[in-house]
Order: structure tokens, then sequence, then C-alpha cells
């Protein structure tokens, strides 16, 4: 009886986790779980219905939301934002798959096929429940809890006086170099609807906050080496926290790792 309980739980459980913080109708998501417990309780054979549509509808949410963006996720480190979209988007797709599993189970019995059962159990259902467990334990899925108070957002403002707003930023408080910054928090940090931000970045640069933000990261931590720092302090001191978000973004936009670069630059004699 506890098996069916559990179930219920952990599409709501990743909905909530993906969503990174409480909201007032949070309470709701309490339905799923009451619903499978009163069919449970009263009429058992629902459960092949509720359990397969909590995780289709769940996994839905989840692929919807991803589809607005690497920014859509306000509440995750901006360092590591387009790894954190991709890993929710396998989280949503193992979820739909898991209720794939069910509905073909129930299929496999109708049709007399009973001994596939344990097959697609192992195949379908373990398997999706095992790479969502493993993928929620990515340090890449961390929200960041700000204690800074709200600012009320200023509305009304058009995208070229927020773009010159975000570069006046940039340059003078140089928000890129703390590791924990998120949309949210640099949202309220300049006094624009997080939606707003980003869509005015994506219009001005042609990519995301995410990469907006690691490119000032990288051409500070370039500049650093530069100086003489070594590779590990100018990633530390620049924004990153992790030497994989640092060499995966450092490759992207140089086109080389960090230290193939820095060979290059003494042989040139520039440094």
């Amino acid at each position: 009886m506890v098996q069916p309980l559990v179930a219920s739980l952990i599409p709501a459980a990743a909905w909530i986790a993906y969503r990174g913080r409480a909201f007032r109708a949070d309470f709701l998501n309490a339905l799923g779980p009451l619903t499978a417990t009163a069919a449970l309780l009263v009429a058992p054979q629902f459960l092949d219905v509720i359990l397969p549509g909590l995780f289709a509808i769940y996994g839905g949410l989840i692929l919807l939301s991803v589809k607005e963006g690497a920014d859509a996720h306000h509440d995750a480190p901006l360092a590591s934002s387009d790894l954190t979209a991709r890993i929710w988007i396998i989280i949503g797709a193992a979820l739909i798959a898991s209720a794939f599993s069910d509905v073909l189970i129930v299929a496999t019995e109708v049709a007399g096929y009973s001994e596939i059962r344990p097959w697609i159990i192992s195949v379908f259902s373990a398997g999706n429940l095992l790479i969502i467990g493993a993928l929620c334990l990515s340090p890449h899925l961390q929200t960041v809890v700000d204690d800074e108070p709200d600012e009320a957002p200023i509305s009304q403002v058009t995208d070229p006086k927020i773009w010159g707003r975000v570069q006046t930023f940039m340059e003078t408080q140089k928000p890129y170099l703390d590791p924990d910054l998120t949309l949210s928090r640099l949202s309220r940090k300049l006094g624009v609807p997080a939606k707003s931000l980003s869509a005015t970045i994506n219009l001005a640069t042609g990519e995301n906050v995410s990469r907006f933000i690691n490119k000032a990261r990288i051409a500070a931590a370039q500049k650093a080496m530069l100086d003489g720092e070594s590779v590990t302090n100018a990633m530390l001191t620049r924004g990153f926290n992790t030497k994989s978000n640092f060499n995966r973004e450092f490759l992207r936009i140089v086109g080389m790792n960090p230290s193939v670069w820095l060979h290059k630059i003494k042989q040139s004699g520039q440094i």
C-alpha cells in the first residue's frame, strides 16, 4: 500500500523542486497524493489511471516551463543555468516516460502478455526513477535563497532604458563577480522585472542572461590571467565556483580551454 502513495508524491515533488521556492498555490499539489490515497482505499483499480496521469501532467508542466529557455528558472545560479535547463528537460521527459511505462504495463496485461511486465518495470519504471533521482542530486540544480529584501519593480520602462541601466550596472557594480548571482537577484538589484530583464538582454545581445553574465566573467578572468593571476585564482574570484563550469564556458566563448589559451598568449609575447 505504501508504493502507490510514494509514487504519487514523486511528480509533485519534482515540480516544487523545479520552481525552487514556496508559492501560495503549492498546497494544490497535495491533491494528487490525496486522490491516490482515496483511490487506494475505495477503488484501487483507478490507480492505474491516476498515477500515470500525475507523472504525465507534471512532466509536461516542467517541459513547457523549460521551453522558455535557460532564464525560465529565475533562482538557478547563472553560472550553470544552461546546463540546469537541459537537466530539467531530461527529468520532465523521464516523468512522462514513466507514465508511458505504466500504460504499457496495463496494455500488456489486457493483451495477455503479462510475462513481459517484469521487463517493462525494469527498463522503464526503475530506469527512469533512477535517472530522476541521479539528476536531482546534481549540484547544477541548486537554487539560491536570497536574504535580500525585494525591491519594487519599476514598471513601464522602455527596453533601451533597461539595457542602458544594465550596461552601467555591469561596469560599475560588477555583479557577475558573485558566484551565486541569479536572474531574480539581478532583477531586484536593477529594479526591473525578471522577464523584462531577460527579454532586454536577449534582444540586445542575442544571448540569454546566463551566457551574457558568463561572458563578462570569462573576460574578467582573461584579464586577471594576463595580469599574472593563476587560472584557479582567476576562476574563483571572477564568479565561478566549479572548474567544470569555468572550463565549459571558457571553451564556448574563447574556443579553447584556459590553459591552452594562456600558453598561446605567452608564446605570442603578450605577457
